[in-house]
């Protein structure tokens, strides 16, 4: 289910929320208003009644036709992101295959089935443009075939002696592609800006070796514990110790080691 007809079905049910809860209000001040038909306050006071012993099988049934709802937009976005997996990892085999100096039938023929198995997949996520019971209509993301029809150039049945510059210029043709493709299909997700972003190129970490001083009280309660303790088998211990002495070493800084 995609985002526009679960604003749609979410439209639809405020729509019909208001109208129910107006029309219990007016059933409720029916008494209270003059001039009304003695009928006509009779059958709102009966439908107020109604509407108030029905309460609470109408708030379940419209709790779980929501649920119904987002559990179909979670299915479509699950199925959406792998399709986007799978796009991604065409995308990387069919570059890898335009990278090969000498490029032979099998691995042609495993690149094209890769991105004919991907533009059928499609089909699970969604369904052709203008497609009707008697229209076919439009394959909804062009670039996929253009990525095909690209590959095709290669196949070494056609053209056997495929130049460098020519694969560069399929190599090309599919990047560009992909990166129309994406502008596109990942409007679906609703992504957000993170909120923590690094931005800087050669960024490097900050925090400096270390713990708190709790967390070295307990290291050194466990170690002190396990010093208690007969060792079970004394030449581990003593590997594994030399280990971590060397490689602490290794990783202090030139200025702190002892000259």
């Amino acid at each position: 289910m995609t985002r526009v007809s679960v604003n749609r079905t979410l439209k639809r049910l405020y729509w019909l929320l208001t109208a129910v809860l107006l029309l219990l209000l007016a059933s409720k001040f029916a008494d209270d208003a003059s001039g009304l038909p003695p009928f006509v306050v009779s059958a709102a006071n009966k439908v107020y009644d109604f509407m108030r012993d029905m309460s609470l099988l109408i708030a379940t049934g419209g709790v779980a036709y929501l649920s119904n709802i987002f559990q179909k937009r979670s299915k479509f976005v699950e199925s959406l992101e792998e399709e986007w997996r799978n796009i991604v990892r065409t995308k990387s085999a069919l570059l890898s295959t335009c990278e090969k100096p000498y490029l032979a039938t099998d691995d042609y023929l495993a690149a094209f089935y890769r991105i004919s198995e991907t533009i059928d997949t499609m089909r699970i996520v969604y369904k052709n443009s203008g497609e009707t019971s008697t229209l076919v209509g439009l394959y909804p993301y062009a670039p996929l075939h253009d990525m095909r029809r690209a590959l095709q150039t290669l196949d070494p049945r056609i053209n056997p002696e495929a130049t460098a510059d020519q694969k560069t210029l399929v190599r090309e043709a599919i990047l560009q592609s992909f990166f129309a493709l994406r502008e596109t299909f990942l409007e679906e997700l609703d992504l957000e800006e993170p909120q923590s972003p690094l931005l800087i190129s050669g960024a490097r970490r900050l925090k400096v070796p270390g713990a708190d001083m709790a967390a070295r009280i307990m290291q050194d309660h466990q170690r002190r514990r396990l010093e208690r303790e007969p060792a079970q088998k004394p030449e581990v211990d003593a590997f594994l110790t030399a280990l971590r002495t060397r490689e602490e070493e290794n990783e202090r800084p030139q200025a702190e080691k002892p000259l």
